[in-house]
């Protein structure tokens, strides 16, 4: 079945894709949740529900236990507001203004050319149908609805020590409805910046715009390890070796544009001498050819194409051109190293998210994950010290640390009984290599019994990314069930 937006309402449970839909009319990319926050206010004050916004602007919304469970440890259902704005090129598509239009393909949602905002759209939709709901059996509830989760956190590293008052914590942020995840990794920001000099092109030369495109991108975390190609690693490499052999100038150049999405669109302007443009054009086909190659299995879809254009007004010099290609080419990217721990899970990793050369200006924005903050802290310094030896200026975030698996967790055990009783199998057990609020949260509220799972949801943070349909109604009743079972205080 495929139809356009608003067919998603007769979905199952028709609670959740209710207020799913609702969340997809409200644009609501990062910094920019004004009005979803006031959505969320009106919820809450429309079900008669005691509604708090910090000054940060998350949103808390308690209701009282069902007469009975008074007695039960609370709970603190926990999903950001946030979402991930990513389009494909060739939409037209204002993420601060437009909503979102779903489509129903086969089992699975997804968005017309845009990120869908599953992640965490049915996480908070889920919270708000329990919060909705009048035939739910639950002890005390609280919901902690955060903003800014996927540009830096800054929602939950703002929290206050004394607004929560549960016991429990359920992240509602995972990606696979047969897991329960217990840890994740921690992050770094590593950004290196420089003024590079500019002169008049020369004459007798060619123009050329350069194109990497049709990538398919995805979470720098999550999808870092199934191969995809960064489309600045791309590019690069195909400028180190045009500068070698074609000795081309480099007029700009740039490519992504999130910290946390691996990019899957990059270009360069750059300069020919006129009787090479033959042999050029050729080189560019060749290289599409062998970038396909390498990537056939992961990139179908994957472009790399040449096309005549203006003269820009002014180059790169010469050295500064030298040493800004090398260093890109020659910055760590992917992943770095697997846990010794945890069999299949990426260790550490880094995402080369952003480059920008333009106007005398060079940027460049790495994301470095890693479960053991030593390595992350190693990598970090690493990535920064190809930057310095061109003398550029080095900035690093404080970072967020990752969150230690407790597999004594009481909340850990009583949801895998639960899991197999209503699906007869066991849930997988793991940690994730992306950043989950648990983390912050934890080190804020360090007594709270912690865990994530949500629906399946692929390709976040790209605009492949869909949300299985029948993996919404499994993890919605397991989470009214966990909430039936809790524990005595």
């Amino acid at each position: 079945m495929n139809g356009k937006m608003g067919s998603i309402l007769k979905l199952e449970p028709m609670t959740v894709w209710k207020y799913f839909y609702d969340i997809t009319r409200i644009p609501h990319p990062s910094k920019k949740e004004k009005e979803i926050i006031e959505f969320m206010v009106q919820f809450g004050k429309d079900n008669d529900l005691e509604t708090i916004v910090d000054e940060i602007g998350n949103v808390v919304i308690r209701k009282p236990a069902t007469e009975g469970m008074e007695n039960r440890k609370g709970v603190i259902l926990q999903a950001h507001l946030d979402m991930v704005p990513q389009k494909n090129s060739d939409k037209e598509h204002d993420f601060e203004k437009d909503p979102i239009d779903t489509i129903i393909d086969g089992d699975w949602v997804r968005a017309d050319g845009t990120t869908l905002g599953a992640d965490n759209g049915i996480g908070v939709a889920a919270a708000m149908s329990v919060l909705a709901s009048d035939n739910l059996r639950h002890g005390p509830l609280e919901a902690l609805f955060t903003v800014d989760e996927e540009t830096g956190m800054t929602g939950v590293f703002g929290l206050k020590n004394d607004l929560l008052k549960g016991d429990i914590l359920l992240n509602l942020d995972s990606e696979d409805d047969d897991e329960l995840c217990v840890g994740c990794a921690g992050g770094i920001d590593i950004s290196a910046a420089m003024e590079y000099g500019e002169e008049e092109p020369p004459s007798g030369m060619l123009a050329y715009r350069i194109e990497a495109k049709g990538l398919r991108g995805g979470h720098s975390g999550v999808d870092i390890a199934l191969g995809r190609a960064n489309s600045n690693k791309l590019m690069f490499r195909f400028l180190m070796q045009a500068e070698t052999d074609f000795g081309i100038i480099l007029a700009e150049a740039g490519g992504g544009n999130l910290r946390n999405a691996i990019p899957r669109e990059s270009y360069s302007v750059l300069l020919v001498k006129s009787g090479q443009a033959e042999d050029f054009e050729k080189f560019v086909r060749d290289y599409e050819q062998m970038y396909r190659e390498e990537f056939i299995d992961t990139e179908p879809e994957l472009v790399f194409s040449a096309e005549k254009c203006e003269m820009p007004g002014k180059v790169m010099n010469g050295k500064d051109q030298y040493r800004i290609i090398r260093s890109v080419f020659a910055c760590p990217n992917g992943v770095q190293r697997m846990s010794q721990a945890v069999k299949d899970l990426v260790e550490t990793s880094n995402n080369m998210a952003i480059v920008k050369c333009e106007g005398g200006t060079f940027e460049v924005h790495n994301l470095c994950r890693s479960s053991v903050d030593t390595s992350k802290e190693a990598t970090a310094w690493k990535i920064a010290a190809v930057f310095q030896l061109i003398d550029a200026k080095i900035s690093m975030s404080d970072g967020y640390p990752g969150w230690k698996p407790n597999m004594n967790s009481a909340i850990l055990g009583i949801m895998t009984d639960v899991y197999s009783r209503m699906f007869g199998e066991k849930p997988e057990v793991k940690a994730i290599h992306a950043g989950l609020e648990c983390a912050i949260i934890g080190g804020t509220y360090p007594a709270l019994d912690m865990i994530s799972f949500g629906p399946t949801i692929l390709h976040p943070h790209s605009p492949d990314e869909k949300v299985n349909i029948p993996s919404v109604k499994k993890f919605y009743d397991l989470l009214c069930q966990v909430l039936e079972e809790v524990p005595l205080k």
